[in-house]
């Protein structure tokens, strides 16, 4: 994860969003999102995301929580789903307060704390299982069931090894999910710009999949089957070309993959 010490790094400007949203109320999609260690670009995105009232869990997908430390040799490394922000935020801040403020991991950590309890890990994650110790988490309601209508990862590996895991899951659900990676930089100011496209996309798809409900019935749309969500699934590859052309920045990649 790249930091910035003590001066900003220059973002683009993020452009017009195009996707409708209802503020609250009326039917959500369930998002995923994803990036190395569940540290800064998920879990930017899951804020946003669930600021505008979407469902949304957030994920690692390396061996361990690394973060920036005194030098690249000495990252400060934990374990997932055993470690929580808050005991990150305190160590840190205990072992050098200036440094980790000036490299922005103490903002970062305190941010994420507000949002849910530790870092949690992709391929720990028993999809289908209800996750009832999650309930004060930001973006909690909606996600009980344990599955998500789409996953957004922020680099390619992660996406690759979101993709390998899925498949080697083998479906035991038979539920589709749109596997999309929006490349982010790993940097606290690029993570804050990648979490306003992955909410414009969220919009875009949210928009599309209440069309497409409204037409199919809600009955049978919230199935979450193939047959029942074909004509949403058929139309979010356009959907993300859009997108692309309002982010031409922030790199895409689609796939449907299955739970």
């Amino acid at each position: 994860m790249d930091v910035a010490n003590g001066a900003s790094v220059a973002a683009a400007a993020p452009p017009a969003q195009n996707g409708e949203r209802d503020e609250a109320g009326g039917y959500k999609l369930k998002f995923c999102t994803v990036c190395a260690s569940n540290q800064n670009r998920s879990m930017e995105a899951h804020l946003q995301l669930s600021k505008a009232n979407y469902p949304v869990i957030s994920f690692g997908t390396g061996s361990l929580v690394r973060l920036p430390g005194p030098s690249i040799t000495q990252p400060n490394v934990y374990q997932f789903n055993k470690t929580s922000y808050d005991s990150m935020f305190k160590e840190l801040r205990e072992k050098d307060e200036d440094l980790y403020t000036r490299n922005g991991l103490l903002n970062m950590l305190n941010r994420n704390r507000g949002v849910k309890w530790g870092p949690e890990r992709w391929q720990d994650w028993q999809v289908g299982i209800p996750r009832l110790e999650h309930t004060s988490d930001r973006g909690y309601d909606g996600t009980e069931g344990g599955v998500a209508d789409v996953v957004f990862t922020c680099e390619e590996r992660c996406w690759d090894a979101v993709v390998d895991d899925l498949h080697n899951r083998g479906a035991p659900l038979n539920r589709p999910v749109h596997v999309i990676n929006v490349d982010i930089k790993d940097n606290h100011e690029e993570a804050l710009v990648g979490g306003r496209g992955i909410l414009d996309l969220a919009d875009s798809l949210n928009k599309a999949a209440k069309e497409e409900r409204e037409a199919a019935g809600s009955a049978a749309f919230d199935i979450g089957s193939a047959t029942s969500r074909a004509s949403f699934d058929e139309r979010v590859p356009e959907i993300v070309g859009e997108w692309q052309e309002r982010w031409p920045n922030l790199p895409a990649t689609w796939t449907l993959a299955w739970f």
